[in-house]
Formats: structure tokens, C-alpha cells, sequence
């Protein structure tokens, strides 16, 4: 059988869960990942990389609870496997606070973590300015780690890296079966695509050892989780912000925020700040269409658009673009190419 070119267009953590699944999965092709960034200097490099979903609001819940669930059971298979450390992937416990009681005090997401629950008024106590809370166990995940792993284990599996920007996909589809659209908020300028846009997030590093347990206030913006490596507290989420460079008076206001609801990080030593683009969207995008090149129909899937999500629905939307991929080559098998 003839080996079918794919290339996957992105090496964070969607792009490279997506080009794993692929190269695990079907033997018969040859997957390549292209991109100008690799780790560590994705944008998933710096995510909180916590599993907590937001809602996404004309996809059927159920296939967000979908991606969710599958995300979830590959990152707690790994977390429970003697290459946990190596990945960086393990159980996180910690509080949910809303300074005003939400309207759904029970995400789609409640059963597919562990132990979730409303918090007691006694627990309560230690946040006065918020309402309601959630307490339960997710996962965490952190990139920094975890994309070198991946891009360990998709090279095993007989991947292939290019480090280059890419501009024109219809270029790339020149040389290959299908093209993998995993390029975030990139794709509003490689696919045109104006829905999506940049939601800039700022972070702080902080080394503060003592602190165990998660803290993330309902509206996203301030939240401390402690890693492996160090505590990252945020944050910012400004859409339609391209700024790349550290703002200090964000990092003065996610000190002073952050310090409220945890008063022990003010002993904490700041030792990194870190800025990224989150590819923003109404909804998430995983979608096919095809390319029409040299009298071939060249697959383009797309998978991005994630938001904050991009950890956290990982798996999930990629076994959806390797799904996509595998009918598409079913019902247009690749001619060849000229």
C-alpha cells in the first residue's frame, strides 16, 4: 500500500496529541508536524494545564462531555503509569469559588472527576468576598513536560519534525494526502478564519512549596495552581490583545488578587512571568473540508479554537480529527500526487 502523507500544522498540545493519535494509530501513514514554535515556546508551555472545561455554546454538550471524558481517562492512565513524572501529569485537588452563586452549580464535567462537591460554609470561611464553591480532584498536566514527552513518543511511533512557518496550506498540499489544521489562533491568518482571535493571558511564576491545593475564582481570571516546578497564579484574559510582552501593572494585579484569596503567597518569591495567546472562538473547531489541488481533493481538518481549553479537551478533539481523517481517506483515497 502506497504510504499516505499527512501533516499536522502545530506543535502544541492539540497538534501534538492530534499527530500522535494519527501516527499511533494508522500505520499506513507517514505524519509529519510542522511549525515556527516548538516547546518551549508554545503557547501550551505556559498553560495551567488544569482539567476544568468551560462550555462551549453551539456544540451538543454531549460531545464536549465526550471530549472531556477522553481527555481525562488518557491523561489519568498516564497519571497512574510509572511515566507520570516523566510526562508530568498527575492528580490535582482543589476549590472552585464564585463571588456570585452560578445558575448551574453542576458542570456537565461534575462525574468524570473525582469526589465533586459544594463546599461546606466552614470552607467557605477562608474566601469571605465569594458566595459558592466547588471542591473536587481533576488532573494536571503541565506542557513543559508533557510536550517533550509527546513529541518523544510520536517520533517512536515514526514522526516526523519540520521547524518552519507556515503561511500557505495550499502550498503544503502540494506535497501531501491531508493537512491537520492544529495551528490555534494561527489559523486566522493561515485559514482566514476571523472568528477566532487572541485572548492574551498573563502569569506569574512563584516558588511557594507549602501550597497543595488549587484555588480558581469562577470568572477565570485569578487562580493559583500549585506544579511540580513552581506555583502559577494569574491571570489575565484580554481578547483581541496581541501584546507578547509582560505588563507589569498585570503582574501587580494578579499579586495583589492572588494574594487576597491565598495570603501565605506573599511570602512566595516571584520567579518567572509568562505571556500567551489562547485562540479564542464562540465554538471550538473541528471540522473538514477539502483543498482542491492539481485534480486532487486534499483533506483539510481543522482542530482549534480551544480558548483556555486547549489541555483539557485535548485528547478528546484530536481522536475526532484522526475520525475525520480516517473517512476522508476511506471515501476519497489519496491519487497521486503529480
Amino acid at each position: 500500500m502506497q504510504r499516505v502523507k499527512v501533516l499536522v500544522v502545530g506543535a502544541g498540545v492539540v497538534g501534538l496529541s492530534t499527530a500522535v493519535c494519527i501516527a499511533e494509530t494508522l500505520p499506513h501513514c507517514s505524519v509529519t508536524v510542522v511549525a515556527e514554535k516548538f516547546s518551549p515556546d508554545t503557547t501550551s508551555d505556559g498553560a495551567a494545564g488544569i482539567l476544568l472545561a468551560t462550555e462551549f455554546p453551539d456544540i451538543p454538550l454531549e460531545r464536549q462531555r465526550r471530549w472531556f471524558k477522553e481527555s481525562f481517562d488518557h491523561l489519568l492512565a498516564i497519571a497512574d503509569s510509572p511515566q507520570a513524572g516523566e510526562a508530568g501529569v498527575y492528580l490535582s485537588s482543589g476549590y472552585h469559588i464564585f463571588k456570585d452563586v452560578p445558575c448551574d452549580k453542576k458542570p456537565y464535567w461534575a462525574d468524570l472527576v473525582f469526589g465533586f462537591r459544594n463546599m461546606t460554609d466552614q470552607e467557605m470561611k477562608r474566601f469571605p468576598n465569594h458566595k459558592f464553591g466547588q471542591a473536587f480532584t481533576t488532573l494536571k498536566c503541565e506542557c513543559l513536560s508533557y510536550l517533550p514527552w509527546l513529541e518523544k513518543r510520536f517520533r517512536a511511533a515514526g514522526g516526523q519534525i519540520l521547524h518552519e512557518k507556515v503561511t500557505d496550506v495550499h502550498k503544503l498540499a502540494l506535497n501531501y494526502d491531508a493537512i491537520i489544521n492544529c495551528s490555534g489562533v494561527g489559523s486566522r491568518f493561515l485559514v482566514h478564519d476571523e472568528k477566532v482571535y487572541p485572548v492574551r493571558g498573563q502569569m506569574l511564576k512563584v516558588n511557594a512549596p507549602w501550597l497543595k491545593n488549587f484555588i480558581r475564582d469562577g470568572d477565570g481570571k485569578t487562580y493559583i495552581y500549585p506544579g511540580m516546578r513552581y506555583v502559577s497564579i494569574g491571570g489575565t484574559r484580554q481578547a483581541g490583545d496581541w501584546r507578547m510582552e509582560v505588563d507589569k501593572e498585570d503582574s501587580e494585579g494578579i499579586l495583589e488578587r492572588c494574594g487576597r484569596l491565598e495570603p501565605s503567597l506573599r511570602a512566595g518569591q516571584v520567579t518567572g512571568e509568562w505571556v500567551g495567546l489562547r485562540p479564542g472562538r464562540a465554538n471550538l473547531r473541528v471540522e473538514r473540508e477539502y483543498l482542491p489541488v492539481r485534480g486532487r481533493q486534499v483533506p483539510l481538518v481543522h482542530n482549534y479554537g480551544h480558548g483556555g481549553c486547549g489541555v483539557t479537551l485535548s485528547w478528546g478533539t484530536a481522536l475526532d480529527a484522526l475520525d475525520l481523517l480516517r473517512q476522508s481517506l476511506y471515501e476519497k483515497p489519496p491519487l497521486a500526487r503529480l
